[in-house]
């Protein structure tokens, strides 16, 4: 029983830790792996909305990527959208980065930034989500992910404007207000 109460105390110092280096970040600080294998610079898009999306090819939400290429297309000149596929919910993205690339390609005509392969719920939550969900990083709101295809979207300036459920589609007014 004290080994058990040892692990959990250290896990909790360990999640502790990384929300500490995380504090008085701004998401212009995260790079992360692209599919490709090269590096996506947030810092890169600093002028330009940012829609960060967790995506997955065998889920009911999948058909939204052709809604997100469309979005990306009107918005290109002040919106980047970033996808970021994930196998958190269940089990809908089990490919490989390559298996992922080729099929968001093939089937959607994906143009977009794809980042590789991430976790965004449970204790290997990437980095980039663990700001994103959490109030005391991103400074706006809690947010729990409940599924793929959950949106955020961040404005010029770097700072979290909303998330957006899964049901929320892309091309909705509820996002598309900030893009006009």
């Amino acid at each position: 029983m004290a080994f058990l109460q040892s692990c959990t105390n250290q896990k909790s110092e360990i999640s502790q830790s990384k929300t500490k280096e995380l504090m008085g970040k701004t998401i212009y600080d995260f790079k992360v792996e692209g599919i490709d294998g090269k590096e996506i610079n947030f810092a890169d898009f600093k002028g330009k909305k940012i829609l960060i999306v967790n995506t997955a090819s065998e889920c009911g939400f999948t058909p939204q990527y052709a809604d997100l290429e469309k979005v990306y297309e009107q918005y290109k000149d002040k919106l980047v959208i970033v996808g970021f596929p994930a196998n958190n919910f269940g089990g809908q993205e089990p490919g490989t980065n390559t298996e992922i690339g080729a099929f968001c390609q093939k089937n959607y005509g994906v143009t977009f930034p794809l980042a590789a392969k991430v976790s965004v719920k449970g204790d290997d939550t990437a980095p980039i989500f663990k700001y994103l969900t959490e109030k005391e990083l991103n400074g706006v709101k809690n947010t729990t992910i409940l599924w793929n295809f959950t949106k955020f979207l961040i404005d010029e300036n770097g700072k979290l404007i909303d998330t957006f459920v899964s049901t929320t589609k892309p091309t909705s007014e509820s996002i598309t207000k900030y893009l006009k």
